[in-house]
């Protein structure tokens, strides 16, 4: 038997500042997220942002949460791994496993070496590589492994930025509402991140946010930035759905403090589409494979808001992945490939 570990990020057990707080101290004291001393991250954390921070979220949180499912993010990643293990069949166990909060890594990590697979194929499922992210969820899943009398092999599934599957899935989803809404312009707004972050992937030290150009290509320098990748899949995507050139736009949310993030911000770049005449705008989210705070929150309520406050007419946002059937063939896809290499 193989055993086929999906990763994701996390969410709070429930909408409330309690939980959130709990979440945030776990997310944020990881030292791959705040990227500082031990002691300048924890006197921000303890002193700045916990004692205001969790009822904010909480608040946000609330607005998307399920009445009798919970976290969107929860449970669109449990029925992807309920549906990826039937089609994979018999001959595969899959569990799933967060980063931070429930189910966690290693009961995951636990459940698939009690069955005693043969080995573990690891699909983090984070389309783009961030040290933040990816790098986390595997240094966690290594030290976790590592701790085992008997380590067990396991098989890593790279970023799949620019995956075939990966790019006909969420060209599937989309689609469908780009012919519905016809819009005149379509976002692609990816996840930001501190632009040190960028800098610190780049080995060379010298091509990262040096130049306009410096994101056309994921190679040399530039092959596990995270920028880069983002870029690469809107390409993709741009192609897929036959967008014309000047149709299509990316930025990056969710920005927070005051050091500099990958720019364009997605809520600079909404007004300046207003002002050049776009009425109808959809919004593509592919940093996440499951619709989630950042999706349905950040940009379905508040970008939105902010889009018609600017003068637009509509914001539509395109759903993500989440248990898709397209999605569901696309990881079987990467987990068959991954297993034997």
């Amino acid at each position: 038997m193989i055993g086929l570990l999906l990763i994701n990020l996390g969410t709070p057990d429930e909408p409330t500042a309690s939980a959130v707080r709990r979440y945030l101290r776990e997310f944020l004291g990881d030292p791959r997220v705040l990227d500082m001393n031990a002691v300048g991250r924890t006197l921000l954390l303890e002193a700045v942002i916990l004692p205001t921070r969790p009822k904010k979220s909480a608040h946000a949180y609330q607005q998307i949460w399920d009445a009798q499912r919970g976290s969107p993010l929860l449970f669109h990643s449990q029925d992807l791994a309920s549906a990826v293990a039937a089609r994979l069949g018999s001959g595969w166990r899959v569990e799933l496993g967060m980063r931070y909060g429930s189910p966690s890594l290693a009961d995951a990590l636990g459940r698939l070496i009690d069955a005693e697979v043969e080995r573990i194929v690891v699909l983090p499922l984070y389309p783009q590589y961030a040290s933040s992210s990816t790098g986390s969820s595997l240094e966690r899943l290594y030290r976790l492994a590592a701790s085992r009398n008997n380590v067990p092999p396991l098989v890593v599934v790279p970023p799949f930025f620019a995956d075939d599957g990966f790019i006909a899935a969420f060209a599937a989803v989309a689609r469908p509402r780009l012919d519905a809404l016809a819009p005149d312009h379509v976002l692609f707004s990816f996840h930001g991140l501190p632009e040190r972050h960028m800098r610190a992937a780049d080995p060379s030290g010298r091509h990262c946010l040096a130049s306009p150009s410096c994101c056309d290509a994921v190679a040399g320098p530039s092959r596990d930035c995270y920028r880069a990748q983002c870029f690469a899949t809107a390409r993709a995507l741009a192609a897929r759905l036959v967008l014309p050139d000047g149709g299509w736009t990316v930025s990056f949310q969710s920005r927070l403090g005051r050091v500099p993030w990958i720019k364009p911000y997605t809520d600079e770049v909404l007004p300046v589409l207003v002002k050049k005449g776009v009425k109808k705008l959809a919004v593509l989210c592919p940093a996440f494979v499951a619709d989630c705070l950042e999706t349905l929150e950040e940009i379905g309520m508040r970008a939105a808001e902010q889009w018609t406050s600017d003068g637009g007419q509509s914001l539509e946002l395109v759903p993500s992945l989440n248990a898709t059937p397209a999605w569901v063939d696309a990881v079987v896809t990467l987990a068959r490939g991954a297993q034997v290499i």
